[in-house]
């Protein structure tokens, strides 16, 4: 970096470093007193409003960024750099290290683990989903933390084991209705949702002064004391259960589950645009600018019904048909409407100064392509469980790179808190995957459990390293996932010594995660 060049007085210079391509300036240095450059625009002469011009352009870089930011323009291919005092330069950058980052997290839903161009998806093209791995970073072994949709949300929000919320193991039905035992006896209390005494990660960034909204799917419940904005979100838009018609905006019962701030939004257009529009909305008029901000992005695509943008309503006992040509579209316009988010963030001039991350909530359903893996959602083998996902974070994070680290959806609220410098007021299960995103270090075996309930299906699942041991509904399995991401070789016999210490690994994690609030079931 260039030092500071400080004249006599008052006056600085500004010196012109050489173009880029070389050859240097022939104007030589110029000077000017301090105050000049703020007399009215238009009242000296070209010559010195020229130098005035960068001056401003320079002040504001420093402001913006201190050094980080007058790197990123040379790496921009500006034609100059210049000095500035080093008193000011220090002082900026200070004001700079300072700025707390911002964070853009967008959720797709059921979308499968092959189901993007930079996952070799041979039928859909998804640029601006891409653009976030080769201006980032791309995940070879990202899971998320259940094979449907309200349990993965609960581990994301809380960073914990959905588990020990209680009641959360699979998707709440239509109408706040529990599918399984423990979350029917809590429906009939009015208890299945996200409780309040459960801090989620953005009421900790919300505590630590940022700017939180939500603008997409919420799935924890119905009832108003588990909305959104009774969980650290000052502005709701979305969702409220787990799927809802594109066009009408009702749940198979008829009832209107698009909500604002808690009350219901009777608007018109199809749900994917709303939730990217209200983004794009909010992005532009928080107040003030310079408060840092998490923005949760939770799209309800490609969830059925499969209804792309122009397609009329669907009758609900026809939601889950559809054709895989109707799905690419849902995908291909929920990556356009990603895009546009992209380019509001631009415009805020934060995207240097942002983490976005992209993810699924579970593997694909209907229509969607998990391959080459095995099975889909609903299901504990890696294609109900595996996601895509890519990070960008300019600056921190290396362009095009890629991670081999096994990382949970839970680990984004460990990760974002640790990149924001905010302490957790609770013990976490994720753990903070920026130095691996970073380079700082390298992959690691983890252990991380999985279970799942639906009506009296019952699966578990553990990855200990390379190994993962499945109950699928009484049948047990084991495979080295290093040689079989496939799960085709069960080593169940062969490895009977593994299998014991994975089995004793799981009883283990169920008592851990025992929920308190489940304490009466029965």
């Amino acid at each position: 970096m260039p030092e500071a060049a400080e004249a006599s007085g008052r006056r600085r210079v500004y010196r012109e470093l050489p173009r880029a391509g070389g050859g240097d300036r022939d104007s030589g240095e110029r000077l000017l007193p301090d105050g000049a450059c703020e007399d009215a625009a238009g009242s000296r002469s070209g010559e010195d409003a020229g130098v005035c011009q960068r001056r401003r352009r320079d002040r504001a870089r420093a402001r913006g960024a201190g050094r980080a930011g007058l790197d990123r323009a040379a790496d921009a291919g500006r034609t100059g750099v210049f000095f500035v005092t080093r008193r000011n330069f220090l002082a900026a950058a200070a004001a700079g290290a300072r700025r707390r980052p911002n964070f853009l997290f967008l959720l797709a839903d059921d979308l499968g683990s092959g189901d993007l161009s930079s996952y070799q998806c041979p039928d859909i093209r998804t640029p601006h989903i891409d653009s976030l791995g080769a201006d980032g970073v791309r995940f070879t072994r990202a899971y998320a933390n259940a094979p449907e949709c309200t349990p993965t949300r609960c581990g994301l929000l809380t960073g914990r084991y959905q588990q020990r919320v209680g009641g959360l193991e699979c998707a709440i039905g239509v109408g706040n209705v529990g599918r399984y035992d423990e979350a029917e006896w809590l429906a009939a209390r009015g208890e299945l949702g996200l409780p309040a005494q459960e801090t989620t990660f953005a009421t900790m960034l919300r505590k630590a002064g940022y700017a939180t909204c939500c603008s997409g799917k919420w799935h924890l419940g119905y009832l108003d004391k588990f909305s959104p904005n009774r969980h650290g979100f000052d502005e709701y838009f979305g969702i409220l259960g787990g799927n809802a018609d594109y066009v009408t905006h009702r749940e198979e019962n008829g009832a209107l589950v698009l909500y604002h701030n808690g009350k219901p939004a009777d608007r018109a257009g199809h749900v994917t645009d709303l939730l990217a529009d209200h983004a794009i909305d909010w992005l532009a008029r928080r107040r003030p600018k310079d408060r840092p901000f998490f923005h949760y992005v939770p799209f309800t695509a490609p969830h059925s019904p499969f209804q792309a943008p122009g397609d009329k309503p669907a009758a609900p006992e026809r939601w889950n048909e559809g054709t895989r040509e109707t799905y690419v579209k849902m995908v291909e316009h929920m990556d356009r409407r990603i895009g546009d988010i992209l380019a509001a963030l631009d415009q805020t001039g934060e995207r240097h100064n942002t983490l976005v991350v992209f993810t699924s909530d579970n593997g694909g359903a209907n229509r969607s392509r998990n391959a080459p893996l095995r099975a889909g959602k609903s299901t504990v083998w890696e294609g109900g469980i595996r996601v895509p996902a890519l990070a960008r974070f300019p600056g921190r994070i290396g362009r095009g790179t890629t991670t081999d680290q096994v990382s949970m959806t839970m680990d984004w609220a460990a990760t974002i808190l640790a990149t924001a410098g905010v302490k957790a007021s609770r013990r976490l299960d994720g753990i903070d995957l920026m130095p691996f995103l970073t380079g700082e270090r390298q992959p690691e075996a983890r252990t991380l459990y999985w279970s799942y309930k639906r009506g009296q299906t019952r699966r578990w699942a553990v990855r200990d390293g390379d190994m993962k041991y499945v109950i699928d509904d009484g049948r047990e399995e084991l495979h080295n996932l290093a040689w079989d991401d496939r799960e085709k070789v069960n080593l169940a016999e062969s490895e009977a010594r593994t299998l014991a210490a994975m089995r004793a690994k799981l009883e283990a994690w169920k008592k851990e995660v025992a929920a308190p609030r489940l304490r009466n079931f029965r």
